[in-house]
């Protein structure tokens, strides 16, 4: 079928919605919803056969849905309406959730019901982890039936209030910042978590921190740590510590409060964003550094976490939207190394739910004194981490994507032996649309994997690639169909097999031998200099596309057009949605 997506951002779940559905030979296109006239437009030029919105904050117009069957994805059970669903089900503490594909109509979340899903609320996961993942899963879920049901042709949606037994309508108001606000002299710590964690990526959650207004954006508890509710106790890692009625919550972002008529602000690393105004506080390790090994039963924060099990080795990293800044680069490198030096026989890079990396920092770029410097600096560091991984061969090292990488973190990825992904894993292994060249060896490890020809288009498309895409075309090496909060232990099953298996030590052999080969062939500095040659003249051209483009994505700035190669884009193997007139139906 031709199948439009609208939406009002190309986000995590529209990727996925747009990859998989063009996976399963649709072919699909994408319009952003700038308007009604621009829609207008779109659906005048593509004809779709269905249209179809993953994440959409406005309503189509009557003239749209009255023509065409406009599905909506609402990130709510079936009845629940309203535009802040998950910040409710995180409020209210529910244990499960849902999400809804219902046709759209007159009244907003109240259309007739195509299909819906079922999925668990982790109580200790934020809310864009949740979406991210669970919530993810069970969208895609709803969204493969309701637009099976569909091209049957015989399906006939169902109300909501007739849609099941026990189906309620349930309108829930907009969650304002008056029901997250915290009240530090009284709020015990499960529920100052709790509101974080409903805020954790957007909105955040407005709060007084020496004398000025911020959004806190994430919380983890904190049971050591003690002082007076709402002091700053300690810094860890570029995350702030703020003492509770009866414990503490690290707070690893903030974001200023814009002024009236004052620029867009975005999120950094809480110490950052602070700057100046932040007290002499002590700068408080986690228990076990420098690997991050966790204390049996204590709950504290720690963005890179070491442990191991029998033969394996597991280095965990958790950044906030999977940025990695120079000084996180250098730290997971120092822990890198130290792993290595532990005697295991593989390694596993990752191996925790949601977003694996994303490649660079480029809010702390953006806020640097000199971006052109600080992006200087931070690609080098990216590629000081994944040299160190392309010259491990004492052991062989794996890449677990629990969630979403892209553009330098998916190519981290690749720098590994193998790598193993969850299913509902989205990766983007390009970088032209931050106008960059890019680097972390990708003209080595990207060809090494896919071939060449596959290479130039991944790069050139620029086009989101599901799991099971990425595994077919060689880009990854082992599909984990398990739930997010499974991927762990999944990883752990995996991993200890291939530490006993019989062929590992000779694989060892190989890979060393390999290596040795292709250094003779090609020194991996070759690789570096080349790519840091075209990195190094985008970085300190003032007038290279890259600067505008990062400053617009950083304050989330709204496009004027949807890009073109979303309108005309799908995955491999289906033909572009551009219209009858084509002739591609």
């Amino acid at each position: 079928m031709d199948i439009l997506l609208v939406a009002s951002a190309f986000n995590s779940l529209t990727q996925r919605v747009f990859a998989e559905l063009g996976d399963r030979g649709h072919r699909v296109g994408l319009e952003l919803a700038l308007g009604d006239d621009p829609l207008r437009e779109a659906v005048r030029r593509t004809a779709p056969d269905l249209i179809v919105a993953p994440m959409l904050r406005t309503a189509i117009p009557p003239d749209i849905w009255s023509a065409h069957v406009c599905l909506i994805v609402h990130p709510g059970p079936v009845g629940d309406r309203g535009p802040s669903s998950l910040d409710w089900a995180i409020h209210t503490g529910a244990t499960e959730w849902g999400v809804t594909v219902l046709q759209a109509s007159g009244e907003m979340d109240g259309g007739a019901v195509w299909a819906s899903a079922r999925c668990p609320v982790p109580a200790t996961v934020g809310k864009s982890d949740l979406y991210r993942n669970e919530v993810s899963d069970a969208a895609l879920e709803a969204v493969l039936l309701a637009v099976e049901r569909f091209a049957s042709g015989t399906y006939v949606p169902r109300p909501q209030e007739t849609s099941g037994p026990g189906t309620e309508v349930c309108v829930r108001p907009y969650f304002e910042q008056s029901l997250r606000r915290v009240d530090w002299a009284s709020d015990p710590t499960e529920t100052v978590l709790r509101k974080l964690r409903g805020a954790d990526s957007q909105p955040g959650v407005l709060d007084g921190l020496l004398e000025e207004e911020w959004y806190l954006h994430g919380g983890h508890a904190e049971d050591s740590l003690r002082g007076r509710p709402g002091e700053l106790l300690a810094t860890r890692s570029g995350a702030v510590c703020r003492a509770t009625v009866d414990g503490a919550v690290w707070i690893p972002e903030l974001r200023p409060r814009r002024r009236a008529g004052g620029p867009a602000t975005f999120k950094l690393p809480a110490a950052l964003a602070l700057g100046d105004r932040l007290p002499a506080l002590p700068e408080v390790a986690a228990p076990g550094e420098p690997l991050g090994e966790r204390s049996a039963g204590l709950r504290t924060w720690s963005d890179i976490r070491y442990h191991e099990d029998g033969q394996v080795g597991f280095l965990s990293f958790t950044f906030p939207g999977g940025a990695m800044s120079t000084e996180q680069c250098r730290r997971l490198l120092t822990a890198y190394r130290l792993a290595c030096a532990r005697p295991t026989t593989v390694l596993v890079l990752g191996g925790s739910r949601d977003f694996f990396s994303n490649g660079i920092h480029l809010n702390v770029i953006e806020a640097a004194a000199d971006p052109a410097q600080e992006s200087w600096e931070n690609i080098n560091a990216m590629d000081d981490l994944v040299e160190a991984v392309l010259t491990t061969t004492d052991r062989l090292v794996v890449s677990a994507l629990g969630g979403n990488a892209a553009a330098g973190g998916a190519m981290l990825a690749l720098a590994a032996d193998q790598v193993w992904c969850r299913s509902g894993a989205v990766l983007n292994p390009h970088y032209r649309l931050m106008g960059l060249y890019g680097s972390e060896y990708w003209t080595y490890t990207l060809p090494r994997r896919v071939g060449t020809e596959q290479a130039e288009r991944l790069t050139r498309r620029a086009l989101p690639v599901t799991a099971a895409r990425a595994r077919e075309i060689g880009l990854v090496d082992v599909v984990i169909d398990s739930t997010p909060q499974d991927f762990g232990s999944a990883v752990a099953r995996h991993a200890a097999r291939l530490a006993s298996a019989p062929g590992t030590q000779q694989g060892i052999s190989e890979k060393k031998a390999a290596r040795e080969r292709d250094e003779a062939l090609t020194p991996l500095s070759t690789y570096r200099e080349r790519e840091l040659a075209r990195m190094r003249a985008t970085f300190f051209d003032p007038g290279a596309p890259y600067h505008a483009l990062r400053a617009a994505f950083v304050r989330k700035v709204k496009p004027s057009s949807t890009p073109d190669h979303l309108r005309s884009g799908t995955s491999p193997g289906a033909q572009p949605l551009t219209g009858h007139s084509s002739g591609s139906l």
